[in-house]
C-alpha cells in the first residue's frame, strides 16, 4: 500500500497532492483540511478570480495552500500542471448540466463531457507518467452515486459520471503493477448548493423554449440533501491512505439502496409505468430547492 498516512511532519510534508475544482464545494474544503494536516497541498482553481479568494481563505485559517488556476480543459493549465510533482491526483473538477435527455442543447452536452472526462482523463495521462516512473502513487476519482445509478434530469451529469466509474476501473486495473492506487469517491445527494445548480443551467441554453418536453422553472432536484461534513472526512481518508476501499459511498446509510436500484435493472420491464409520469418526475415538480434530508 502507498501509505501516506503519517504522523510525522517532515515525512508529511514530502506528499503532494492536488486537487482540482478546488475553488468551490468539496475540493475547497478538502484542500483547505488537508493543508491544516500539514499536507504540500496544490489547490486548482477553474478561474484566476478564485486563486486570491482560495489564498485569502488559506490565510484566514492560518494554513500554507499552493493556489494554481487550473482550468482542466485548457491544454495550457494541464502542462503546465505535468511539471508540478504530484503524489495524490483528486480528480475533482465538474460541472452537472441538468435537463431532460430530449432537450438539453448539443453544445451544453458537449460541455458536460469535456469537463467531467475528456479534460480529467488527459491530465491524468500526463501526471500519470511521472508516478510510474516513481513506482507509487494514488489517484482518486470524485464521481457520485449518479455514476452508479441515474435519476430523471440528470442524464448528462450522471452519464458523465457513468463514464468516470468505467475509467477508474479500467485504471485501476491497468496500472496496478506499477504501484499506483485508484480510488473513487461516490457522494450521494449533500447540500453544498451543485445539485440544485444542476437543476438552474437550463437558463443559459439556447434554444427554442416552447420545444422543450418540460417546464423547467417548476422543477428542482429530486431528492432531500445531507450535510457534506461525511464527504470531507471520507475523501481525507481516501487521499491519505487512512481508508483504502476502491469505492467510497456517502452517506454511508444509502449504500443497501444503491445496490438495490442496480439489482431491479435486471426485474425492470420496458411497459413499467408505461404512460404514467415517474414518482422521480413528480417529486421534482413537487419538492423545493435545498430541502434538508
Amino acid at each position: 500500500m502507498f501509505d501516506l498516512y503519517l504522523n510525522d511532519e517532515e515525512e508529511k510534508a514530502v506528499a503532494t497532492i492536488l486537487i482540482t475544482g478546488a475553488g468551490t464545494g468539496f475540493g475547497h474544503e478538502v484542500a483547505l483540511r488537508l493543508a491544516a494536516k500539514g499536507f504540500n497541498v496544490i489547490a486548482g482553481v477553474e478561474i484566476a478570480a478564485q486563486v486570491h479568494s482560495l489564498s485569502e481563505e488559506a490565510k484566514k485559517r492560518g494554513v500554507n495552500l499552493c493556489v494554481e488556476k487550473l482550468d482542466v480543459t485548457c491544454e495550457g493549465d494541464r502542462l503546465k500542471a505535468a511539471k508540478w510533482d504530484v503524489d495524490i491526483l483528486l480528480n475533482n473538477a465538474g460541472i452537472s448540466e441538468g435537463g431532460a435527455i430530449a432537450d438539453i442543447p448539443a453544445e451544453n452536452l458537449r460541455r458536460q463531457y469535456e469537463v467531467n472526462v475528456i479534460g480529467p482523463v488527459i491530465l491524468t495521462q500526463l501526471l500519470l507518467k511521472k508516478m510510474v516512473k516513481n513506482k507509487k502513487g494514488r489517484i482518486v476519482f470524485m464521481s457520485s452515486v449518479a455514476g452508479l445509478t441515474t435519476d430523471p434530469f440528470s442524464g448528462a451529469y450522471s452519464s458523465s459520471k457513468h463514464a468516470i466509474e468505467a475509467i477508474a476501473s479500467a485504471l485501476s486495473q491497468e496500472v496496478k503493477e506499477f504501484g499506483i492506487e485508484v480510488a473513487t469517491v461516490n457522494p450521494g445527494p449533500f447540500l453544498t448548493g451543485f445539485n440544485d445548480r444542476m437543476f438552474d443551467s437550463w437558463q443559459s441554453w439556447v434554444d427554442d423554449p416552447t420545444q422543450r418536453l418540460f417546464d423547467y422553472e417548476n422543477i428542482a432536484f429530486p431528492h432531500e440533501q445531507y450535510d457534506p461534513e461525511p464527504v470531507f472526512e471520507t475523501t481525507i481518508g481516501v487521499l491519505t491512505g487512512e481508508i483504502d476501499n476502491y469505492r467510497n459511498v456517502e452517506p454511508k446509510e444509502i449504500i443497501s439502496q444503491q445496490k438495490e436500484l442496480l439489482d431491479a435493472v435486471w426485474k425492470q420491464k420496458v411497459t413499467d409505468g408505461l404512460g404514467k409520469r415517474s414518482d422521480l418526475v413528480q417529486k421534482a415538480y413537487d419538492i423545493r430547492p435545498g430541502t434538508p434530508a
